[in-house]
């Protein structure tokens, strides 16, 4: 059980005691600075420990922010200080200091200066309307409390429990009830977790409904769509609201919705080929396009958000629009994200045919791509930004070269500024002689082989240009669109589903690597790029296997392939973010 440590003498009728217990605290109460040290050493070393002035007045859910939660080793509001792990030394010698030498004030918030001090970081979060104060006596106290009665605590809490900044349909047709689906979720013991999971199989269950063909699992599938889509709002809203940050929840948060998406367009194309429309190829083009866009997304965030003199005359033009409140809306709007994406799928799922919808998708999407894209790269050419080395790293993981895997990062020490260029004139000619050569075309391998070496040259060199961040997107396309031709051109049963769950498999594993990043743990080890090839390896080994593979072969080829990745990536996610060394997060930010 964590321990709060309360400094100073009693102040009588405070409620401070029974809010600490309340938030699952053991409270041990001291007579000042001198006995604060002593009681530290009692709690063991693993074990979470706050530090908490007497006086202090403040909102319960001030203290909860400042002392529960496990995103961070060290966190503080005034009067109030937590931590944990490897911040415990350094509270240990700040606490060992003599009263004097930590200065004046209040005796946790000295503490919270001596940490940092040392060098630790002290996440302060924002209060907003929320009071945290240790007054100096009965009138600035009398004050504090009132200002503590004119706030409602509670909704607060609620309100930031959603995320500020979202989707239209998810912010007005989502959020006002589903913040209150997520607080009766927390009065009754469930985890974000457990939501997480409840909206995945709500999910499957909305694709078994559609793969059925029947008009009335089209309509059930779309119904349970948005079932599910309100349970992905609500683990999130849960989370912020319980503070349940977990290592399994981030895992479980990062994948489970492109899992429910996709999912969703294989039980579509199920249900079409159940009515003689075969949709398999509009299904995984839907996928590719989808993927293909999140990577544009990572790669430039990862580019960008570390780096210096980050602005640029498009990014002052993008932030005057954001200053007429209509135009964020319409905004965020037209490039699809998931929110109105998924309301579309559903709709569409209910009225129409799956034909329809993946039409709807492509063209959506397309344009929601193209639309960011096209920005984002004006945005690179004008601003005068400076690459950073972890910016360079990232960009370098996320291209997942096998190249790079075998010689442990890129060569010399300057970027090759034609690396981008290099990369999108291979990718794109990797991927339309795919698309306009005949299925076992022997010149086909000549063209792979051609990808792989100059693929590889690409990222030799330290990927700062400007709009390196695209070389990850390229290599995507490239694969993706690969696999899709060959499949497609081998017109036999079973060839565009099994490259579909190849393409899956894949994807699965980018997407970890992307998550992974985030979580400030780095790209997976190098054996798994080396063991499932990297981009330019599956490639050629797709191309060759269409090449010396007869045509009825060929799809049981990539369903070997598909099994194989699939196995060799999820076993080694769940072992990575079921770790201890996992990172403590939960996504804020879901992609378009």
């Amino acid at each position: 059980m964590p321990t709060v440590i309360l400094t100073g003498p009693p102040v009588p009728g405070s409620p401070l005691a029974d809010e600490l217990l309340s938030l699952g605290f053991d409270v041990r109460p001291v007579t000042g600075p001198e006995d604060a040290a002593a009681a530290l050493a009692d709690v063991p070393a693993d074990q979470r420990v706050a530090v908490v002035d007497s006086a202090f007045v403040g909102h319960v859910h001030a203290l909860r922010l400042a002392l529960t939660d496990p995103r961070f080793d060290a966190c503080a509001v005034t009067g109030a200080l937590a931590v944990r792990g490897a911040a415990r030394a350094a509270l240990d010698e700040a606490a060992a200091l003599a009263p004097e030498a930590l200065g004046a004030g209040s005796y946790p918030d000295r503490l919270a200066a001596a940490v940092e001090g040392s060098g630790t970081a002290v996440q302060r979060p924002e209060l907003g309307t929320l009071v945290a104060a240790v007054p100096a006596g009965e009138a600035e106290r009398a004050s504090a409390a009132a200002a503590v009665a004119a706030v409602d605590d509670e909704a607060v809490r609620l309100r930031t429990a959603v995320k500020s900044r979202d989707g239209f349909f998810t912010t007005f047709f989502i959020s006002p009830y589903s913040r209150y689906i997520a607080r009766w979720c927390a009065r009754r013991g469930l985890t974000p977790n457990q939501v997480t999971t409840a909206s995945l199989i709500t999910a499957l269950i909305a694709a078994g409904c559609a793969a059925t063909g029947d008009r009335w699992g089209y309509v059930a599938a779309g119904v349970l769509l948005l079932v599910s889509f309100v349970l992905d709002c609500t683990d999130g809203q849960l989370a912020r609201y319980s503070l349940q940050y977990s290592t399994m929840g981030a895992w479980l948060d990062a994948t489970f919705d492109r899992a429910k998406e996709y999912a969703f367009y294989a039980g579509l194309a199920l249900g079409a080929a159940r009515n003689g429309d075969d949709v398999w190829g509009l299904a995984l083009g839907a996928m590719i396009l989808m993927t293909c866009r999140h990577v544009v997304d990572f790669s430039f965030n990862e580019a960008n958000h570390d780096a210096t003199a980050n602005t640029s005359p498009t990014a002052a033009l993008s932030g005057r629009l954001d200053s007429v409140g209509w135009t964020v809306w319409v905004r965020r709007m037209i490039i699809l994200p998931i929110g109105e994406r998924w309301a579309m799928i559903a709709v569409l799922t209910a009225v129409t045919t799956p034909r329809i919808v993946f039409y709807a998708l492509l063209v959506g999407c397309a344009f929601g791509a193209l639309y960011t894209t096209a920005g984002r790269v004006l945005r690179s050419l004008t601003r005068k930004a400076t690459r950073t080395d972890r910016a360079a790293r990232a960009l370098a993981d996320l291209a997942d070269s096998a190249v790079l895997a075998w010689t442990r990062g890129p060569r010399g020490k300057r970027p090759d500024r034609t690396a981008v260029w290099l990369a999108g004139l291979v990718s794109f000619l990797m991927a339309g002689a795919a698309v306009t050569r005949d299925f076992g075309d022997p010149w086909l391998i000549g063209t792979a082989a051609f990808y792989v070496l100059f693929a590889g040259a690409a990222v030799e060199r330290p990927l700062k240009g400007p709009l390196d961040w695209l070389i990850p997107p390229f290599f995507r396309f490239a694969e993706y669109v690969t696999v899709l031709a060959l499949a497609w051109k081998a017109d036999v049963p079973g060839a565009l589903p099994a490259a579909f769950g190849l393409v899956a498999a894949v994807a699965y594993h980018h997407y970890d690597t992307v998550y992974r990043i985030r979580g400030g743990s780095g790209a997976p080890p190098y054996w798994l790029v080396r063991t499932t090839g990297g981009h330019e390896g599956r490639v050629l080994l797709t191309v060759v296997l269409a090449t010396v593979l007869a045509r009825d072969a060929f799809p049981v080829a990539l369903t070997a392939m598909a099994v194989f990745v699939a196995l060799v990536v999820l076993v080694e996610s769940i072992r990575f973010w079921v770790s201890s060394g996992a990172p403590a997060v939960h996504d804020e930010g879901e992609p378009a």
